[in-house]
């Protein structure tokens, strides 16, 4: 595996947290209080110790603020923050808000058309706050694993965080100032190959976690295993197909699985299932399981990587991502039909379709369709006409709350390169009903998309924000201008990844892509690589042995995290993003803070009084 070592210029060396502290000084941010008098330079002997040389005799400064402020903008921050322990006059220069202006936008070589963070209060803050708060700082190193370590997710109280391993364990650990090992899962004795995924209920009683699962013929199948946080018991276990479905939460109890039903040779349908966590009901009047959608899929295409977004933190949003950026691409499926209001009546779907169909095998036989098609777009052109008078379009609902099914799909290759969105309504929150659906008619066989968001390339992570509103995606693009001939043969797919944004309540490409990892796989050898995202910082995977994390105000790479092999997984802590956590193939998993919170940490405890100490020794 290839070594990704470029630094980019004019970062601190202590950015890249492996590689040493040699060339550039480090930034040491003065303690709360530390002035003039904290420190006095002598002037390299020239003057008495503790004497002011930048006074003359009569108190006057020797050199004009102006000139200290020239003089200040040649220096780095670390300099300057030096020189500003020299005396009040040098102090009072080096906090000057354009000196750090100055400083921030040529330190981090920001584009200087973006503006300050809205909720920055100064420009030396600002800087602080990105070299400072970034968990950049390697301060414990987990190896209870034996293989290679897949995937992370915290609980949302940030007390624990769960891992999945190629060594086919779920652990779930104690997240304290040091952290522990609290329970290991091992899943062989359900058949399973290894652990890929786990994901916390909102109320962190329950852990859902995704395998594969071998089954017979060593199928591709997975299965989804629920676990109670109480005793660590096993409560379910449901059937997931593909296994890189991985599965999702969508209530505190109900969780949602895939199956895969292949109808030709490139030609297949997906089921969506809501299931409820715990099976054992004696009721035959209960249901446990139920068909949320089921969606078509052509030229090999599978739906993979469920998630679920919560529509009602949209008007809330963490962070004015948007602000400023030039208009971004809009993705919507929309309707496909073209008819008019006072046009004639329009023709019903199923008979379009039928119609369509009868004519496109009538040019078939007459041979009058050219060019000649293969087997595969045969086969795919009659499967879209089938679908088109059997499909339910969208359905739209005026509740304040809802949530949003988003997935992976495609239509050209087997290479996912397409989101999907469905809206899920709130009657479709439950088990509760038929079991195979509601409001379907005999007539609509599959379920029409509501937003489709077309990437061009290879997607290979996705994350939400905080607030569910942005979602991050990883993607190696494809060659500009490429076409998909063979759904088989996709195009070949770039090393650098892309990190694009998605507005979904605009659904809308905001801010241009987040670049600087990398991936060396082709297409049918690649795998997915998890990200993650904070209040501020975005943090992601990579095969070049990295993990990587930009701010997402300013799309600036702040910092690599260095392993000894691929990087699969990052997961922020969901209550102190100056903590996180990365997982590697190297079988370890690396806890990262921030230098600030080391410093704290390392802060010497102050001696107990006197008196507290005679008062102890007279109790022992």
């Amino acid at each position: 595996m290839l070594q990704g070592s470029r630094r980019q210029p004019g970062r601190l060396h202590h950015r890249d947290a492996a590689a040493g502290a040699a060339g550039r000084k480090r930034v040491h941010w003065p303690r709360p209080g530390a002035g003039a008098g904290a420190a006095r330079l002598g002037g390299g002997g020239r003057g008495l110790p503790g004497q002011n040389v930048t006074m003359d005799e009569g108190g006057v400064p020797l050199l004009p603020d102006s000139l200290v402020y020239q003089i200040f903008l040649s220096l780095g921050p670390a300099d300057v923050l030096a020189a500003g322990l020299v005396c009040r006059q040098w102090q009072a220069v080096s906090r000057d808000e354009f000196l750090w202006r100055e400083q921030f936008y040529r330190y981090y070589q920001v584009a200087r058309d973006v503006p300050r963070h809205p909720a920055a209060t100064s420009w030396y803050e600002e800087f602080r706050r990105l070299y400072d708060t970034v968990p950049c700082v390697e301060v414990q190193t987990l190896r209870e694993h034996a293989d290679q370590v897949l995937h992370l997710s915290f609980s949302h109280s940030g007390y624990q965080f769960a891992s999945c391993s190629k060594d086919c364990t779920i652990k779930i650990w104690n997240n304290d100032l040091t952290i522990s090992l609290l329970h290991s899962a091992d899943m062989r004795p359900y058949n399973w190959s290894y652990t890929q995924f786990s994901q916390f209920n909102q109320d962190d009683s329950l852990l859902l976690a995704s395998g594969v699962f071998l089954g017979p013929h060593n199928s591709s199948s997975g299965e989804i295993a629920v676990i109670s946080l109480d005793n660590f018991a096993l409560l379910s276990r449901v059937r997931n197909k593909p296994y890189d479905v991985f599965g999702c939460w969508l209530t505190e109890t109900s969780l949602i699985s895939g199956n895969l039903h292949r109808i030709g040779d490139i030609t297949s349908c997906s089921v969506l299932w809501l299931n409820n966590a715990f099976q054992d009901v004696e009721s035959e009047n209960v249901n446990v399981v139920k068909r949320l959608f089921k969606i078509q899929n052509l030229n090999a295409s599978t739906i993979r990587t469920v998630m679920v977004a919560d529509c009602s933190r949209f008007d809330s949003p963490d962070l004015l991502l948007d602000a400023g950026a030039p208009p971004g691409r809009v993705f919507d499926l929309g309707s496909d039909s073209e008819d008019e209001e006072g046009g004639p009546e329009p023709v019903p779907a199923p008979a379009r379709a039928k119609e369509g169909l009868r004519r496109f095998l009538d040019g078939l036989l007459d041979a009058r369709a050219q060019p000649q098609l293969s087997e595969h777009a045969l086969e795919t052109k009659v499967a879209e006409l089938l679908a088109q008078g059997r499909t339910k379009p969208p359905e739209h609902s005026m509740a304040d709350a809802s949530k949003l099914l988003i997935f992976t799909t495609g239509c050209l290759t087997y290479s996912p390169h397409q989101i999907g969105i469905k809206q899920i309504l709130p009657h479709q929150m439950t088990t509760a009903g038929p079991v195979l659906g509601e409001g379907r008619g005999s007539d609509a066989f599959f379920d029409a998309l509501d937003h489709v968001i077309d990437v061009h390339g290879h997607i290979i992570g996705m994350g939400l924000s905080p607030d569910n509103r942005y979602l991050y995606v990883n993607s190696r693009a494809w060659p500009s201008g490429s076409v998909v001939a063979d759904p088989m043969q996709p195009p070949p797919i770039a090393e650098e990844i892309d990190l694009l944004v998605f507005d979904l309540k605009t659904m809308r490409e905001v801010k241009r892509a987040l670049r600087a990892h990398r991936a060396y796989t082709p297409n049918d050898e690649c795998f997915f690589i998890f990200l993650d995202v904070s209040r501020d910082f975005v943090a992601s995977g990579a095969e070049d042995r990295h993990g990587y994390i930009w701010d997402r105000h300013y799309n600036i790479c702040l910092a690599k995290l260095r392993h000894q092999d691929v990087v699969n997984s990052v997961v922020f802590s969901p209550q102190e993003q100056e903590l996180l956590l990365t997982a590697s193939d190297d079988a370890t998993i690396k806890a990262w803070r921030s230098p600030r919170i080391v410093r704290i940490h390392q802060a010497p405890r102050p001696r107990p009084h006197h008196f507290f100490s005679w008062f102890a020794s007279q109790r022992r």
